[in-house]
């Protein structure tokens, strides 16, 4: 028969179960699952006190069992973003005095309050938790400092942040506190403790250097190729990638700033990269400080630098050959360009960048197919590859291959749903292939993007004009004005509309600033004289008739405007009927002078039958 205790032990037995199911489902990504488990557990605990308690075995209460339950319910709390929740039931723990070890849970308190974006209560909480740790627990001390001073640089407190960086730096020197002790120095443009920390950083060794060098050792005298990875292996390559990492970003910080000159900076960093024997981060400076020579667009110099890697680093050729090959193409020396695009492909032919630079050579010299060829194949190694995208867009749109064009841009669209390049692309392209709705609703998503853009405004306009509607088509149009007054286009087409809306006087409006920002076109002036005849105002419109006789005697329209004008206003027009007639006769003899200068088609035609190429004396 089972006694009250063994059923007490098997409802331990359960609630230990649930535990370790929530935390396990936890770690699975389960977190609802994992809370219901956490909940589960802690009802069922609190009833196994109760029945002892009822059974007068309260001093038989499983303490610890009771911790590691409401422990496990706030870890699930927290890991649903039920913080409040979260903090309520760690509060309760490190207040229970019955669980002394409880005071390292305000570190948990502290995470949270730090994710609140609380700094203040973050810090006071981590403080409070490196005081309830023994001297012994040095790791873990250092990890509260790592949270404290991240807490401060996010509060701004730089000079709190880095004297919190600099004791971590003193006990426990690690590359990634190294880092942000220097990003914190940068905020209160110390560049002398810069120098300093980064100095110091170099000297921190790199994880796992002693056993690569024990392995190297054991292939050197034994001949054998490396051991195969194992776990720790990776890790050890993984912890060191993330150092490299942090010394890179260190370098690329203080390079342009710790120097009175940009260039004696990267000078000093990489001096003292060589002196620490980091080749690998001293070569990624040095294309740091040729994009700093592009920037400026000292090309020489960059193009110098680049060809440097040739001899030393052939790794970071291939990068250097694609930037020599980018940068001689912006200078359109597309040979060069050319040469070493190959040259960065033959390193590397998985390099998507330097495939869309072949690519891009292959598309000046408008050898199309080879260009989409390349471009595909750069697609192919990294799908999605924004240039070669784009750059496929283009060249078939460049071929009148619409629709392969459209499919290119509507991928990148998805990429990039607010790149106003590419809605322009899909506008244009349906626009050119005659399907205007496509186009004026493209164009349309084009303006909630670049607003103010005149030209776009006025494509709109133009297509709503072919589709006949021309209150639409006027609206864009005027917003076309409003950005951009002096488009003739423009000016032109308003003009016209509102003559033909019989409304002269504003008409009158935009052929007078057509005229003004053309002065030596003649027929603006004309339709402002035609729009003052329209309104009646037959004395402006002599006026303006005029004045453009006056500045252009040939021209034909304007005498014979002035001849018209003149008769309905019963005023002498003899003067201008007889320069009028005398251009006419001078434009029928040109015109019959070039008539009798054609030769007789008819006199050059040979037969094309009947004869053979050599004449036939027998006939």
């Amino acid at each position: 028969m089972q006694t009250e205790e063994d059923k007490f032990k098997d409802l331990e037995a359960e609630v230990n179960r649930l535990v370790e199911e929530s935390a396990s489902a936890k770690l699975q990504g389960k977190l609802t699952k994992s809370l219901e488990l956490a909940k589960e557990a802690f009802n069922k605990e609190r009833n196994l006190r109760k029945l002892r308690e009822q059974n007068g075995m309260a001093d038989q209460v499983n303490s610890e069992l009771t911790f590691s339950v409401c422990v496990n319910m706030a870890n699930q709390y927290q890991a649903n973003k039920l913080y409040k929740e979260a903090l309520n039931t760690y509060t309760i723990i490190v207040k229970n005095k019955n669980y002394p070890s409880s005071g390292r849970l305000r570190v948990n308190m502290g995470n949270i309050y730090y994710h609140q974006r609380n700094y203040p209560l973050a810090i006071k909480m981590y403080r409070m938790a490196m005081d309830t740790l023994p001297n012994t627990n040095k790791d873990m001390k250092i990890k509260i400092l790592k949270n404290i001073g991240h807490a401060f640089v996010k509060l701004g407190q730089f000079q709190e942040a880095v004297d919190t960086y600099e004791n971590i730096m003193e006990a426990q020197p690690d590359h990634h506190t190294g880092f942000n002790l220097i990003v914190g120095y940068y905020g209160l443009g110390d560049y002398e403790k810069m120098k300093k920390w980064f100095s110091k950083m170099l000297t921190i060794e790199m994880p796992g250097t002693e056993e690569m060098e024990e392995e190297a050792l054991v292939t050197d005298v034994s001949n054998a190729p490396p051991s195969k990875s194992d776990p720790l292996k990776e890790y050890l390559k993984e912890q060191r990638e993330k150092c490299y990492k942090y010394v890179t970003l260190a370098a690329k910080l203080m390079a342009p700033v710790i120097e009175k000159t940009v260039l004696s900076g990267y000078d000093w960093v990489l001096e003292a990269l060589k002196v620490a024997e980091l080749p690998t981060i001293e070569s990624e400076i040095e294309l740091s400080k040729a994009v700093y020579f592009i920037k400026r667009k000292e090309f020489e110099k960059a193009i110098e630098l680049f060809k440097g890697f040739e001899k030393k680093d052939k790794v970071k050729m291939a990068i250097a050959a694609n930037n020599i090959s980018f940068l001689y193409y912006l200078e359109r020396d597309y040979e060069s360009a050319e040469k070493y695009a190959q040259v960065a492909t033959q390193h590397d032919r998985y390099n998507a960048k330097a495939l869309v630079n072949k690519g891009n050579c292959f598309f000046h010299k408008e050898e199309y197919d080879n260009a989409k060829e390349y471009y595909l194949e750069a697609i192919g190694v990294e799908a999605n590859c924004i240039e070669a995208i784009f750059n496929l867009g283009l060249v078939n749109k460049r071929i009148a291959n619409y629709e392969e064009a459209i499919q290119a841009f509507d991928k990148l669209q998805t990429i990039l749903p607010s790149n106003p390049e590419v809605i322009y692309q899909l506008a244009s392209i349906y626009e050119m292939c005659g399907n205007n709705q496509l186009a004026i609703k493209w164009y349309n998503i084009l303006v909630t993007r670049v607003p103010s853009d005149p030209t776009v405004l006025q494509k709109i306009g133009s297509l709503y004009y072919k589709e006949k509607d021309e209150i639409q088509a006027l609206h864009f149009y005027q917003e076309s004005y409003r950005y951009y007054p002096s488009n003739i286009d423009t000016l032109s087409w308003l003009g016209v509309y509102y003559a033909k809306s019989d409304l002269y006087e504003k008409a009158i409006q935009f052929f007078e600033r057509a005229a003004m920002i053309q002065p030596n076109e003649v027929k603006w002036k004309l339709m402002v004289g035609t729009c003052y005849r329209k309104m009646n105002a037959y004395q402006q419109a002599l006026k303006m008739y005029q004045e453009v006789n006056a500045q252009y005697p040939d021209n034909v329209d304007c005498l014979r405007y002035l001849v018209m004008l003149c008769k309905d206003l019963g005023l002498n027009y003899e003067i201008y009927a007889t320069q009028l007639r005398k251009l006419e006769r001078g434009m029928e003899l040109r015109s019959d002078t070039m008539a009798y200068a054609e030769p007789d088609q008819r006199i050059n035609q040979v037969p094309t039958q009947g004869y053979s190429a050599v004449g036939d004396n027998g006939r």
